[in-house]
């Protein structure tokens, strides 16, 4: 008997075994149907000796102390600050727009101040923002919403701006500065011996016992356990009963190369040209020192693997259907992207988790007569 069965072993599977395994010294069964841990996470050394991620790249930047304290017991860290370029006309420019940007755009020498000026002439006063476009304009008026964001969304959700909510678009930020970071976080940093092997210290619990190419229907009639953690999809635990939840999918082209380096940064866009939306070169992220270097081109898709929830009010009208079957249920617990139909950065699955173990497992094994510290 398994106190706990654990669907999914990424970043909200691996913290939640851990904290159980390690805190309330309880028995858990941490499956996954892939052939390794660390979810969408993963990376691992190609044929040619270099680190890469299996599923695109994976920055990691937080601003919680506490999520970075706590991941920090499992890994050492590189101090990576993630820098993108976009494609614009054959020139490259910093992304998302700064004064830099500005400048090498319209060949001018604004200062920060005539940036903001400009910024506001050009934008379009929207009354009640009601979706991406909207959001985009209203900062930077219609010439760069169609250099850097029309496009580039529509290859991303193979959906207009127009057709999605405003956060989609409207969460990157515009800078009158030169900060060419991507993000701004606090913490910065890439594990330096790569993401899995933080989740396999995360995971080497006598208490925890993985279970890879596991189909969950299977485990769940033949493994005895009091409580299961849902970290799959909501909808396809219910059995896809109301319909599926939409998602968008990608398709990975890796490409090593004899060079050192072919990118000045670790991500160049494509918002406007070729059916890829971006190609990263894993060395930037990782530091490695190796004479050939690993590109990934990601292509948009409809087909495959889920990774980015829709953002339509049909898609959380579907969800509230799901999330109210699952309210229903005792000693079941949804979390993570896929769970909570939304994207999460890692830092907030990992928040997510450790919230989740704090505020309600320990009170849910008490309710069930269980001591939590046997």
């Amino acid at each position: 008997m398994y106190d706990f069965l654990i669907v999914g072993a990424g970043f909200s599977g691996c913290v939640l075994a851990e904290r159980i395994a390690s805190r309330l010294n309880k028995r858990v069964l941490l499956i996954d149907s892939r052939n390794h841990i660390g979810g969408n996470a993963f990376d691992y050394y190609n044929e040619h000796g270099i680190l890469v991620h299996a599923y695109g790249p994976h920055i990691f930047h937080t601003n919680s102390k506490k999520v970075f304290d706590y991941l920090s017991r499992f890994t050492e860290w590189r101090h990576y600050e993630h820098r993108v370029l976009a494609n614009v006309d054959g020139c490259n420019v910093p992304i998302p727009i700064n004064l830099d940007t500005l400048n090498k755009l319209y060949g001018m020498r604004m200062s920060s101040r005539e940036a903001e000026a400009f910024l506001e002439s050009v934008r379009v006063p929207v009354e009640t923002v009601s979706n991406s476009e909207e959001a985009v304009i209203s900062k930077v008026g219609r010439e760069l919403y169609e250099t850097f964001f029309k496009h580039y969304t529509k290859k991303q959700w193979d959906l207009w701006p127009s057709e999605l909510d405003p956060g989609v678009c409207g969460r990157i930020p515009v800078r009158t500065n030169r900060d060419g970071r991507y993000f701004t976080d606090r913490y910065q940093a890439m594990p330096k011996n790569g993401y899995t092997e933080m989740f396999k210290k995360m995971v080497l619990h006598p208490n925890i016992h993985l279970m890879l190419q596991a189909d969950f229907q299977s485990v769940k009639q033949l493994v005895p356990h009091r409580f299961l953690i849902y970290t799959g999809r909501i909808d396809a635990y219910f059995g896809y009963k109301f319909g599926k939840l939409p998602y968008r999918s990608l398709r990975f082209v890796f490409d090593t190369i004899d060079r050192e380096y072919v990118q000045e940064t670790g991500t160049v866009n494509y918002p406007n040209t070729f059916d890829f939306t971006r190609i990263t070169e894993f060395k930037h992220l990782t530091g490695q020192v190796h004479r050939k270097t690993t590109i990934v081109y990601e292509y948009p898709s409809s087909d495959g693997s889920p990774y980015y929830p829709i953002p339509s009010k049909d898609s959380a009208q579907l969800y509230a259907k799901y999330k109210a079957e699952a309210e229903k249920l005792s000693g079941v617990w949804f979390t993570g992207r896929l769970g909570s139909y939304r994207y999460y950065n890692m830092d907030q699955v990992v928040g997510q988790a450790l919230t989740l173990f704090e505020t309600t497992i320990p009170h849910a094994t008490v309710k069930e007569g269980i001591d939590v510290y046997d």
